[in-house]
């Protein structure tokens, strides 16, 4: 494997951007915040990646201490790619970036890939408390784990447990969500945003 790049500089900033500067290498840590990925999962949720990249990305990651690989046992017995703690270490820097970038989404472009669960985030943004909550839109469906220590922080589908809390919603207001034009609290307070359950997360979110 060639050796890494860097900027050389004795700035962590600088070191920093030496480890996850590269393009992809964020959004891959986005992918496999939802926990273990086969190759081809991680593929078809990066629209636009080719395979060569990707796998040049998945190794450097796992050299620098940021991924692992290990094999699934029967009958999967496939290989898949996970975070260490140092790669999860990466959500608040994915989420300051996420909020930093909040004003350049804009209206969607026709170019725009989408996935339900790339909402996790900015939902997980305006959380309070902890708790699975699953998210039911028009496009699809996705959980997040708010508050999560060590489980997967988001994922596709429905929740793999009785969730804490269910929020139905249609995707403008998901996407007015995101982009940081509509609190969460102000669009459950209008109804945009419909709060089932009777937890204690539940009840706190129809009450802010």
């Amino acid at each position: 494997m060639p050796p890494r790049r860097s900027y050389d500089q004795y700035c962590s900033a600088a070191r920093a951007l030496d480890v996850v500067g590269d393009r992809w290498t964020l959004l891959i840590v986005r992918e496999l915040l939802a926990g273990p990925r086969r190759y081809t999962d991680l593929h078809a949720d990066l629209p636009g990646v080719s395979t060569d990249v990707l796998a040049s990305r998945l190794k450097d990651m796992e050299r620098d201490g940021l991924t692992t690989r290990r094999r699934l046992p029967p009958p999967g017995a496939a290989y898949v790619y996970e975070l260490t703690a140092r790669g999860r270490g990466l959500l608040p820097v994915l989420q300051a970036l996420g909020a930093w970038g909040e004003p350049e989404l804009g209206e969607r472009r026709p170019t725009d890939a989408v996935r339900a669960h790339w909402f996790a985030l900015p939902l997980l943004r305006a959380l309070e408390g902890e708790g699975l909550v699953e998210v039911r839109l028009d496009e699809g469906c996705f959980h997040v784990h708010a508050g999560a220590a060590e489980s997967p922080v988001h994922g596709d589908g429905p929740a793999p447990a009785d969730p804490d809390a269910v929020l139905t919603l249609d995707t403008p207001t998901c996407i007015a969500l995101s982009r940081g034009d509509l609190p969460l609290t102000e669009a459950i307070r209008d109804g945009r945003v419909e709060v089932t359950g009777d937890s204690p997360l539940a009840k706190q979110l129809r009450e802010a």
